[in-house]
């Protein structure tokens, strides 16, 4: 099973390249990703998990109901992208149940920051896939935890993929920067170790965000954007289900664990 997931937030992310951008600005270039996401998983006829924050979920009403009304799932993304209290792991959840209808049992923090699973248990989430069992120097340095979903304070862990052995992040950035085919090949052999691929993204990487002088992305963040990015995931998907890969949710991957495997 391959899950596609996208964090679906206010992009705020220019503020680490030292940009300014408005709220309204953010809200709208995710609303217009989002919807160039929702375009290609209705087109291939695929489902998927979008972790959203309340705050975007609040601000995108329409684009939260078309996640909805075509079959995909949401999971919480925070309340905010860039501030973070313990008290928004439950408020979070309540208002995205309130915005969607659907009951919220997933949880992935901004940034993939580290989170108290005590805490998320108590918030009443199943599932959490905050981890990228990989080193990366400056952001994640996880290579003491496991590959694959294991138990924690009560919580399913699902980290992100990583290729066996080398450890090699299969992340939005390899998705970019690698030779698709190369990405192809570090996925199956990802899918036939371990079972299932979890893979994630953002709405902006489906935007232009070339633009030095307005978002200051150094090459590697902005490679491959937009339009490319758009025919990179339409490949992408074509092709693995041309090879008969199955894709789904975290929910539909939560059916097939059994229990005693963790």
């Amino acid at each position: 099973m391959i899950i596609l997931s996208f964090d679906i937030e206010e992009f705020d992310m220019p503020f680490e390249y030292e940009r300014e951008i408005d709220f309204k600005d953010q809200i709208s270039i995710s609303i217009q990703g989002t919807n160039s996401i929702l375009d290609l998983l209705k087109k291939h006829q695929v489902k998927a998990t979008f972790f959203s924050t309340a705050t975007f979920a609040i601000n995108a009403p329409k684009v939260m109901e078309r996640i909805v009304n075509e079959g995909h799932e949401v999971a919480s993304h925070s309340y905010f992208h860039s501030d973070f209290k313990v008290e928004h792991l439950l408020e979070s959840k309540l208002k995205l149940e309130e915005v969607t209808g659907q009951k919220i049992i997933g949880y992935r923090m901004p940034r993939m920051y580290p989170v108290d699973e005590k805490e998320i248990y108590k918030a009443g989430y199943i599932y959490n896939s905050s981890i990228n069992p990989t080193f990366l120097p400056g952001r994640y340095n996880n290579l003491d935890k496991p590959r694959t979903y294991y138990m924690q304070e009560g919580v399913i862990q699902i980290p992100a993929s990583v290729s066996p052995v080398v450890r090699f992040p299969l992340f939005w950035l390899s998705f970019h920067n690698l030779p698709l085919f190369l990405y192809k090949w570090l996925s199956k052999i990802t899918i036939k170790k371990d079972k299932y691929l979890n893979i994630y993204f953002h709405p902006w990487e489906f935007t232009d965000i070339s633009d030095k002088n307005r978002f200051n992305f150094p090459g590697y963040v902005s490679k491959n954007s937009g339009e490319k990015m758009i025919q990179r995931m339409d490949n992408f998907i074509n092709s693995m289900k041309s090879q008969n890969y199955v894709f789904g949710t975290f929910s539909d991957l939560l059916k097939t664990i059994n229990r005693k495997d963790y």
